[in-house]
């Protein structure tokens, strides 16, 4: 074995009381199992702005008890530096369902663990008694006026995995520089400081709250005020199937229809209630569309409901099917669903205020990859829209500027079937977006249309926007990087390709050098990042193609939309010129065979 690897093993057999993954290491050692040992200690897991997310297991690599008190020890010492008043002012800690028995972690075990650690040094906490969906942490950051949150979950991840998600006192997820700080910290940290396993202090604690009771009070007080029509909501016909995919959003989804004075909406008996193992799905991600459905679409035939409303596990992400005429079912993309809250949100803030000098002050955000129909509705009707960065990390950090400054920002979205229907929270919320849907759906059928009738009818009024999104494999970072700079160097004289097959090319901007020709500087607006590629060509048929690198996943995606002007444009004739466009990207720019590309789902 290499001398860091024994370092890193002898260092773990001093600090790790963990009885199951201590037992696990020794045993490796024991067998001399270099290999599995090099996968557990090989590197720490990264803190980057999204967190930690890895699977839950033994050594630096994985979640488990020692490294989220590492963890927690030096977010706690970064926190202290940034923050005179965190002995007054505290943090809030909450958890889903994971679980990992093998480890002997889980959500709630991790969040008690980070909880003592903090009261060892004398920070208040506000630890949940039990299960939140996720937009709970920023709510009670902002609620509370805390000096940061933390939400122990992996999301929509396989069921091996675990995460510990970071949000900052101004209730948006941090950005940078703080990643790299507490990054720092966590390394200047990482022997278990004297009570750091005794999670017996946190009993009787004086220090320790419970925020369950007061915040499940507050939070559903404040999304009444997003119920527009409360009458249509008691006396309607449609039926809702709703399902948590073995998550966290039932009882919460369950008490949002209350709220808005609908009769809750049908569960999905199979998937309701929480559970680690996620029995039903092969992932439990309902971006994944019709696989996780299922059950639903089985449930909603039965009790002849039409639509379907399904969160993924943290319930901070809404998933959307409704019934067609056809007797087939549509799932709407992310992208589809952000026109129809955007219009929604719009029109009843438009009901409630006729003064149109308000309008100046009214935002609405979505991020570079997702489609360009809040830009067409906002042009039309005169309020602000702003793109951000890829993440709702973006999105909630420039909403919350923007509120600073006495703006109005009325929604955000993003293609990842992330909605922020409410500023109360400055992240995605997967309850609030639920019965917002409902509500929407109720209404509209009082005026005998369906959701997908009045998609179509934005469409129509503000120009088609058709989106396609998907992404190559590829394993091997340099070539990444080749295929990247070619594009940048497309005539070997340091220019950027000029057309793309018979399309045309009318403007460029790439956010890895910061070059953006529609800027009289040639200087993006947009904050840049070296660290990841992207880059966007617009066309001069309308239509915009951004090719950019996955944080987390060994993939290149592509995001290619054509946008029409308003008026009677021919939905058929723009797929198939969409359809010709992707794969003249695909043939020119991506060149899957020079590069050897997977393509997705192979």
């Amino acid at each position: 074995m290499d001398s860091r690897l024994d370092q890193e093993t002898a260092q773990w057999l001093r600090w790790d009381k963990n009885p199951l993954t201590l037992a696990s290491v020794k045993q490796l050692i024991a067998a001399g199992n270099t290999e599995e040992l090099q996968k557990c200690f090989s590197a720490r897991m990264e803190f980057g702005t999204a967190g930690l997310r890895a699977a839950m297991g033994a050594g630096i690599s994985h979640m488990n008890d020692l490294t989220i008190i590492q963890t927690t020890q030096g977010f706690c010492r970064y926190l202290e530096k940034q923050f005179s008043d965190l002995k007054q002012r505290g943090v809030v800690i909450s958890f889903d369902a994971r679980a990992h028995p093998a480890s002997g972690g889980s959500s709630r075990r991790f969040a008690r663990l980070a909880a003592t650690t903090f009261i060892s040094q004398g920070i208040p906490v506000y630890l949940f008694s039990d299960i939140t969906p996720t937009p709970f942490v920023p709510y009670t950051v902002s609620h509370l006026k805390l000096c940061a949150g933390i939400m122990i979950t992996a999301s929509h991840n396989p069921k091996q995995d675990n995460g510990y998600k970071v949000y900052w006192d101004n209730g948006a997820q941090i950005i940078s520089p703080h990643d790299k700080g507490i990054s720092q910290a966590i390394e200047e940290n990482l022997e278990p400081w004297p009570q750091a396993w005794d999670d017996s202090v946190l009993n009787g604690s004086l220090l320790l709250h419970d925020p369950s009771a007061s915040i499940n009070k507050d939070y559903f007080e404040d999304l009444k005020k997003y119920c527009f029509h409360r009458a249509v909501n008691k006396e309607t016909k449609v039926k809702f199937v709703h399902t948590s995919v073995h998550g966290v959003g039932h009882s919460f989804v369950q008490s949002a229809f209350k709220a808005f004075d609908f009769v809750p909406p049908e569960a999905v008996p199979e998937q309701k209630d929480p559970d680690p193992e996620f029995p039903t799905v092969k992932y439990p991600n309902p971006e994944e569309g019709k696989g996780v459905l299922t059950l639903s679409f089985a449930l909603a035939d039965k009790i002849k409901a039409k639509i379907i409303l399904a969160n993924d596990p943290d319930a901070d992400r809404l998933a959307v099917a409704e019934k067609q005429d056809s007797g087939k079912w549509k799932v709407f993309s992310g992208n589809e669903l952000g026109a129809l809250l955007g219009w929604w949100l719009f029109t009843s803030w438009k009901e409630k205020n006729q003064d149109h000098s308000a309008l100046q002050n009214l935002y609405m955000l979505s991020s570079t990859v997702s489609s360009k129909i809040l830009r067409a509705i906002a042009l039309k009707e005169g309020f602000h829209f702003e793109e951000t960065l890829t993440g709702f990390k973006w999105m909630g950090n420039r909403a919350k500027q923007l509120i600073d400054q006495g703006k109005n920002v009325l929604f955000a979205f993003e293609e990842a079937i992330g909605y922020m229907c409410c500023p109360f929270v400055l992240d995605k919320d997967g309850v609030s977006a639920a019965v917002i849907t409902a509500e929407l759906a109720s209404f509209l059928a009082t005026k005998n249309l369906s959701l997908s009738q009045q998609l179509k009818a934005i469409y129509v009024e503000y120009g088609y926007h058709i989106t396609r999104a998907s992404y190559f494999i590829c394993h091997d970072q340099e070539t990444i990087k080749q295929l990247f700079e070619n594009l940048r160097n497309y005539d070997g004289k340091s220019n950027y390709p000029k057309t793309c097959g018979r399309f045309e090319i009318s403007h460029i901007r790439d956010l890895t050098t910061g070059y953006d020709d529609n800027e009289p500087d040639k200087k993006a607006i947009l904050p840049t990042s070296k660290s990841s590629q992207m880059i966007t060509f617009s066309f001069a048929n309308g239509g915009v193609a951004t090719m950019r690198t996955s944080g987390t996943e060994p993939k290149i995606k592509y995001y290619l939309e054509l946008c029409a002007p308003p008026g009677n444009s021919d939905p058929e004739q723009l797929k198939k010129e969409l359809d010709e466009l992707v794969s003249a990207v695909e043939e020119h720019f991506f060149q899957p065979q020079k590069y050897n590309l997977q393509p997705k789902g192979e």
